[in-house]
């Protein structure tokens, strides 16, 4: 028979991805018929010109097609070669078969030393999964916590559309808690506590907090203090915590350092926490989106709930092996001293100074701009600004009308969740510096005009 719209199931029909939305859809119209689009509504950055990494791309065509090591003998470092056949030899038979569903054990064990060497403790690589992007790691953790429609998740608002849409999916409660704007997108106790007192009083089982450090869409990074502020809260009210973190890279602000939810709950000896953590090849200074490479990390879950975690990875038989490469080559970047270390020092200073470049000029830029307000960007790809529009206007109305008129593409902050009497849109600092000067510009010139 043929599928109608009403053969769907509500879940699906209600799921809404805003930063691929109908804003998005226009664009590519608009793109079709000639105009030139400027797409600040991702975090893609090899769209918007970056390149990737010579170190990631040697290792990914060595053992893509082994045979180059004996063809092109003398074309790729000594380093890659070598760390090519070390994950060829770790992966057993090649590229092109299944893994063991928690991804390659030799991969898993370089994770738990990237992780070991980041915040000084160790993990069990048992309780690494190497996933095709941390969305599906998030996307496993949240079908294993939901369990019924009375089941809740706190999400930050404003929040990665990600979250709202997997719930919605999956048929269980968003619990929304704001994050505070005058205080640079900090988490409040009383905010979190006022939050999930109004979800249990609607008859909501809260099950987890999800936390994105550095955020998205926000652009902050949080401090060692606010991290366990949040595991306390989640300590009191028996809280699984979500930590999304694959921006950990991503800081600009002299003096900000990332801290690992991991390493927090360690230090404070949290045993009754349990914590799933998620990184990425898609960000950073990879940019690796179309690889599909990440991990999650578990701490403090009972071996009953880990088998069941291991059965839903099982399901889908494992992540993809181009993936785990290329979160091998992320977690085990060459030394100092290697052959490749020059280089691969050389292309990560550069895209990150100029990602620190743009952050400073596109929230500048915005705050001169009569009418719009944003935070630093002191990490992450995004700015998240506040906007003041005419009275009855939309952040939607906006963000189309900007698109139309001037070609930017933009997500508006309806999108991600606001305060209530607020206007928001997300752009990302990821086009080239000459396009972000221009989309500060031809913003300026719109905004003025808007009516």
């Amino acid at each position: 028979m043929t599928v109608h719209l009403k053969d769907l199931g509500r879940a699906v029909l209600e799921t809404e991805y805003a930063v691929r939305g109908p804003i998005v859809a226009r664009a590519q119209e608009l793109e079709k018929q000639g105009r030139e689009i400027i797409y600040c509504n991702i975090g893609n950055p090899q769209s918007l010109g970056q390149k990737p990494l010579t170190w990631n791309r040697q290792i990914l065509a060595l053992c893509e097609y082994p045979e180059l090591m004996a063809a092109a003998s003398g074309a790729f470092p000594v380093d890659v070669v070598e760390t090519a056949r070390a994950i060829l030899a770790g992966t057993r038979h090649g590229l092109g078969a299944y893994s063991e569903s928690r991804g390659v054990r030799f991969i898993r064990e370089a994770v738990a030393e990237f992780i070991l060497e980041r915040d000084h403790m160790r993990v069990d690589p048992d309780a690494i999964f190497l996933t095709d992007g941390a969305s599906k790691g998030v996307q496993t953790i949240l079908r294993l916590l939901i369990a019924g429609p009375e089941d809740g998740i706190m999400i930050p608002i404003p929040q990665y559309p990600l979250y709202s849409a997997t719930i919605t999916l999956y048929e269980g409660r968003m619990v929304p808690y704001y994050l505070d704007e005058a205080q640079g997108w900090k988490l409040n106790r009383a905010m979190l506590e006022q939050s999930l007192a109004e979800a249990k009083a609607q008859g909501t089982r809260v099950k987890a907090i999800c936390v994105i450090n550095p955020g998205n869409p926000t652009g902050a990074v949080l401090d060692e203090d606010n991290i366990g502020m949040i595991l306390d809260f989640a300590q009191a009210h028996g809280l699984s915590v979500l930590a999304d973190e694959v921006y950990q890279e991503n800081i600009y602000l002299a003096g900000d350092t990332f801290t690992s939810f991991a390493k927090v709950l360690h230090q404070k000896d949290l045993r009754d926490v349990s914590l799933f953590s998620f990184h990425s090849c898609s960000k950073g200074f990879l940019g690796e989106c179309g690889v599909r490479g990440g991990y999650f990390e578990y701490r403090n879950v009972p071996e009953d709930v880990a088998a069941q975690i291991l059965k839903l990875q099982s399901v889908s038989l494992c992540a993809n092996l181009a993936g785990q490469v290329a979160t091998y080559a992320m977690v085990r970047p060459p030394k100092p001293g290697m052959p490749s270390y020059a280089t691969y020092a050389a292309e990560r200073a550069a895209i990150l100074d100029a990602l620190k470049h743009r952050a400073l000029l596109l929230a500048e830029g915005l705050n001169r701009i009569e009418g719009i307000t944003c935070n630093v960007i002191a990490g992450a790809m995004y700015a998240f600004p506040s906007i003041t529009l005419p009275p009855g206007r939309t952040d939607f109305d906006y963000a189309m009308a900007l698109l139309e008129q001037t070609g930017i593409c933009v997500v508006p902050g309806s999108g991600f969740g606001q305060a209530e009497g607020t206007a928001h849109f997300r752009t990302t600092i990821l086009p080239p510096t000459e396009k972000i000067q221009q989309v500060v510009k031809d913003l300026a010139e719109f905004h003025r005009t808007y009516r």
